[in-house]
C-alpha cells in the first residue's frame, strides 16, 4: 500500500518497486501515479489472504525481491508480514506486529485528550525520533481532526516524556527496521499511546516534516533499507496541513484552487473532488483527500494562512433530502 510520494523517491534513488494495492481501496487519481513510478502495480484483494500471500510470493520470487514493506495498516498487515518472514524478506518478525495489535486495543484514552503523533525511523533496531507533530481539531463535542502542525509546540520535559514513551513501546515489541507512526494522547498524569503503526504518517505529515525540517522521510525509508542511520536537522520553522471543512452533498462548482496554489506561502493543496461528485463530510476520513499545507514562522501564522486558504476556496454543495 505504497503512497505514490514513496513509490516516486523510490524509484529516483534507483529502487525496482513493485506495489501492491486493493483497488478498493485505491483512489483513482493516484493510480496512474504509482503505476508511473512502479515497476508493476500489482491488484489483489486484501481479504484474500491466500491470494495476497501468493502475489507476494510469486513476485518475489520471479523477480529476486530484497525486501518487501507493507507501509499501510488495517487485516493485510498480517498476512503481508507472515509470507516476508516466511521468505526471509522482513526484518521483522510477524510476532512483532500481533503485540502492536494487542497494545492497541487496551490503549484507549479520551476524545477531548490533546493527541500528537510521532514519526520514528528504525534502523538496526535503534529507533530514531523525526519529529512530535500536534493534532488540530474541531474541538467540542466531536474533536474531528481539522489539520496537523509540525513541529507540535511542546515543551522540552513534554517531548522528552512523549519520546521516552514511544522508544519504550517499539523496544518492547521488538521492531527492527522501518518507520512508525505513533499517536499520544497527552493526559493529565503523562503521555499515553494511542496506537502504534509500522508506516509512514498519513495526512502529508512527511510533507510537514519537509517543510519544517529540510528532512524528506520517504527518502529516508530507503536509506533504511541500507542500514543508514538519519540525521535529523533541527526545524527552522512551522508548517500546518488544514483539511477543507466542506459539508456533506453533491459537489455543484467550486472556484478559487488555481489562486491556492500559487499563493507563496502554500506548499501544497488538493481538491480531489469534480462537479457532480459527492463530498464527504468533517468527521469522515475520505475528507482529509481535500487539503492545504502551508509553512510559517509561528503556529498562529500558520493558522491564519490554513484559514486563508479554506477562505479562498468557494463551493456550491447540495446537501442531501433528509429521508423520512
Amino acid at each position: 500500500m505504497p503512497s505514490h510520494q514513496l513509490v516516486r523517491k523510490g524509484a529516483d534513488l534507483g529502487f525496482r518497486i513493485w506495489s501492491v494495492w486493493d483497488p478498493k481501496q485505491l483512489e483513482a487519481d493516484f493510480a496512474s501515479r504509482i503505476e508511473e513510478s512502479s515497476e508493476k502495480l500489482l491488484l489483489a484483494d486484501f481479504a484474500d489472504e491466500i491470494g495476497l500471500r501468493g502475489i507476494i510470493e510469486r513476485t518475489a520470487v520471479q523477480h529476486g525481491i530484497d525486501a518487501v514493506l507493507h507501509c499501510g495498516h488495517g487485516d493485510s498487515v498480517l498476512p503481508v508480514v507472515r509470507e516476508a518472514w516466511k521468505l526471509g524478506l522482513s526484518a521483522n518478525p510477524p510476532a512483532v506486529y500481533e503485540r502492536l495489535r494487542v497494545c492497541e486495543e487496551g490503549d484507549g484514552a479520551p476524545t477531548e485528550a490533546p493527541r500528537v503523533s510521532v514519526e520514528t525511523l528504525t534502523v538496526d533496531g535503534a529507533h530514531h525520533v523525526v519529529g512530535v507533530t500536534a493534532q488540530r481539531t474541531s474541538g467540542p463535542p466531536h474533536f474531528f481532526v481539522t489539520g496537523y502542525l509540525h513541529p507540535a509546540p511542546l515543551t522540552d520535559d513534554e517531548r522528552a516524556a512523549i519520546e521516552a514513551v514511544v522508544d519504550e513501546r517499539l523496544t518492547a515489541v521488538g521492531y527492527r527496521s522501518g518507520p512508525a507512526h505513533t499517536q499520544v494522547a497527552m493526559l493529565p498524569f503523562g503521555p499515553r499511546i494511542v496506537s502504534c503503526r509500522t508506516q509512514l504518517g498519513g495526512d502529508r505529515i512527511p510533507l510537514l516534516v519537509e517543510i519544517a525540517r529540510g528532512f524528506d522521510m520517504e527518502a529516508a525509508v530507503f536509506a533504511g533499507l541500507e542500514g543508514r542511520s538519519p540525521e535529523v536537522p533541527i526545524p527552522f520553522r512551522y508548517a500546518e496541513v488544514g483539511f477543507f471543512l466542506l459539508s456533506e452533498g453533491r459537489l455543484d462548482t467550486y472556484t478559487g484552487m488555481e489562486d491556492i496554489a500559487v499563493t507563496p506561502w502554500v506548499h501544497g493543496a488538493r481538491f480531489p473532488y469534480s462537479v457532480g461528485d459527492m463530498v464527504a463530510p468533517i468527521g469522515d476520513s475520505r475528507s482529509r483527500r481535500a487539503y492545504v499545507a502551508v509553512d510559517g514562522d509561528t503556529p498562529e501564522l500558520t493558522r491564519d494562512r490554513v484559514a486563508r486558504g479554506r477562505k479562498d476556496l468557494v463551493t456550491v454543495i447540495r446537501h442531501p433530502l433528509p429521508s423520512g
